[in-house]
């Protein structure tokens, strides 16, 4: 496979403040599509940065980027699909001819090329893997074959390797003389003659090197590995932890299978940020690019399980139906008790999962979590308590409201701050993904202890006598 080439978009392209393609650009080129003149589109898309086209598919309604891809056929390659979102992507690849699939595919490294294959049908998926050479079919059948979101998905069979015994003279011709060779690397990989990697060299060593110096003598020993069947998540952490460009990938017997560079990491990181982050909220992937009944399904069952927890509150309060008939005030203050302690617990879960999703938060240093968090709720909980509780006293002239409100709330935002840690922490240790069902059982229990605790206090402290 051939390597990505990289072009500039040229400065008469109007961009709007964003660095996004403009509104005018955008509709300029859609109305050329509508008016059927085939070749003014080509003309204002042709100059365009593959990242830029991919922009201009996405930023299309949906009806109108087939006839957009029809007008730009030859404009949209493996460069252009690389950058393009998967929802667009997928939905263009299903229009194509799966030989004109492989002719793309071809055009890309092996972990781009999976990226547009491995999501198609199965069937398609066998029809593109035909139309492709023996060479490129072999290693994305190979690439296939390792987990979804794993370092074997990830990683790109260019890479350059060389054994130990060469000197820096038998590298730097063996460079110059190789014409199918990545274009796209910032070390050397030293390998032994089982192929397993025993050192590593950037390339600015070796150009300040002289021709004599063995390869053994230059290299750099030390060097971080990735396994074959990490999760990138785990992949993007460790080239943060150690400030990797790129890692040797190695399968289980320990030979080199692959590398990954740093520019597929940032993406990893992107995706992973925002994956929690939306998860946090029930919201799926939040692609404005899914199909509605898609995000539908994905969210209602989260609204449903809200619905729920909403119940369980509804009960408590239904327990307490004639406290707060005797003080209507009750009512009105029940949701700010409510309220602030579900802000607390939320603030807290995602400090909580975030620390989780980055390893910061681990088996030896639980317990100091837990504490720490617990301090911090006990200080918010004494200021907030010792705010509201002045307020409410003060505005209905009622001291013992006051008090009670304030004891309340003091509990609340405490419970919050460990049902915060431990609902992330309990869900972590079962193996379920503590950004995807925290949120639910967090505020299950800061709307439902919120008001058991004010409503069971008002009651027992004689209130409403």
């Amino acid at each position: 496979m051939t390597d990505e080439t990289e072009t500039t978009a040229p400065d008469s392209v109007a961009r709007d403040s964003h660095e996004h393609l403009s509104r005018d650009f955008v509709r300029t080129v859609l109305d050329l599509v509508e008016a059927g003149d085939v070749e003014a589109v080509r003309e204002k898309v042709e100059p365009l940065h593959p990242a830029d086209i991919a922009d201009l598919v996405e930023l299309t309604p949906a009806e109108q980027r087939q006839p957009l891809a029809a007008a730009i056929a030859g404009l949209i390659d493996g460069d252009v699909l690389a950058e393009m979102n998967d929802w667009v992507r997928d939905e263009l690849i299903e229009a194509l001819d799966p030989h004109e699939v492989a002719d793309i595919a071809a055009e890309l490294d092996t972990d781009d090329a999976v990226a547009i294959i491995e999501d198609m049908e199965e069937e398609d998926q066998r029809a593109v893997l035909r139309a492709l050479d023996p060479d490129d079919r072999a290693a994305i059948e190979e690439a296939l074959s390792y987990p979804e979101e794993s370092a074997g998905r990830l990683m790109q069979r260019e890479l350059i390797a060389v054994p130990e015994h060469w000197t820096v003279g038998d590298v730097l011709d063996y460079l110059r003389g190789e014409e199918e060779l990545a274009t796209d690397f910032w070390e050397i990989f030293v390998v032994d003659p089982g192929h397993k990697p025993v050192g590593t060299c950037a390339l600015s060593w070796i150009l300040r090197t002289p021709r004599s110096v063995a390869m053994g003598d230059v290299m750099k020993r030390e060097q971080t590995l990735i396994p074959v069947g990490m999760d990138q998540e785990e992949v993007a952490l460790i080239f943060q932890k150690y400030a990797l460009i790129s890692a040797a990938v190695i399968d289980d017997s320990g030979r080199l299978v692959g590398m990954i560079t740093v520019d597929d990491v940032v993406h990893i990181i992107s995706e992973e940020a925002g994956e929690d982050a939306l998860l946090l909220s029930g919201a799926g992937e939040g692609d404005i690019n899914e199909p509605v009944v898609d995000s539908y399904k994905v969210r209602v069952r989260w609204l449903i399980a809200n619905l729920g927890t909403a119940m369980v509150a509804a009960t408590i309060i239904g327990m307490f139906e004639g406290t707060i008939v005797k003080m209507v005030t009750l009512a009105a203050l029940m949701p700010i008790v409510a309220g602030v302690g579900g802000n607390a617990g939320t603030q807290t879960m995602a400090v909580t999962v975030r620390a989780l999703a980055t390893n910061q938060l681990t088996q030896s240093n639980t317990m100091r979590a837990i504490r720490r968090e617990i301090k911090v709720a006990l200080l918010n909980g004494v200021t907030i308590a010792a705010v509201l509780g002045s307020g409410v006293g003060l505005v209905f002239q009622n001291p013992l409201l006051g008090g009670v409100i304030a004891t309340a709330m003091l509990a609340n935002i405490v419970i919050a701050g460990c049902a915060g840690v431990l609902v992330p922490l309990t869900l972590a240790r079962f193996r379920a993904d503590p950004a995807v069902a925290s949120s639910v059982f967090v505020t299950m229990t800061t709307d439902s202890m919120g008001f058991l605790v004010f409503l069971g206090l008002a009651s027992a402290s004689g209130l409403t006598g």
